[in-house]
């Protein structure tokens, strides 16, 4: 995980529509960087979801929204038209910005235990220095502690 108060490492990813995004380019907004480990899948949903229902309320904010996980664009896709996602959501394949980001690692479920993404959120504002970083966070309490965290 990375450190509070220090930048955020810059990457480039494509959205659930092909699109590039780079984290630089946001500089001047707050940006909510949260990794998930699935499309359509019940916390995830959740999370994402809760995002949405606050959107007004983070854009009133300036805060950015972007989900990533290692799910393919045409999953993002289905997964942002199945629940009316009004952020950006980012396709990281080879984990690349999900290990960057400490987001990455060995996981226990069930007794079994594998690599996969850990639920992490960070802070970001408007410079580019993260503000607040937290790991295996609460899928249906993030949205909310955001919100909460950006008043």
């Amino acid at each position: 995980m990375l450190d509070i108060n220090t930048p955020a490492p810059d990457f480039t990813l494509c959205d659930q529509n092909g699109v590039t995004h780079t984290l630089s380019q946001y500089r001047g907004k707050k940006v909510i960087l949260y990794f998930y480990p699935k499309d359509n899948t019940s916390g995830c949903t959740k999370q994402a979801c809760g995002f949405a229902e606050r959107y007004p309320q983070f854009s009133e904010k300036g805060a950015v929204i972007l989900g990533v996980s290692k799910d393919s664009v045409a999953s993002h896709k289905k997964f942002e038209e199945k629940y009316g996602l009004p952020f950006t959501l980012l396709s990281d394949p080879e984990h690349k910005v999900l290990e960057m980001y400490g987001a990455w690692g060995e996981k226990k479920t069930a007794g079994k235990v594998s690599m996969g993404t850990i639920r992490t959120t960070y802070l970001i504002d408007e410079q580019g220095i993260i503000v607040r970083a937290q790991t295996k966070v609460k899928a249906a309490d993030d949205p909310q502690n955001l919100l909460e965290a950006l008043a």
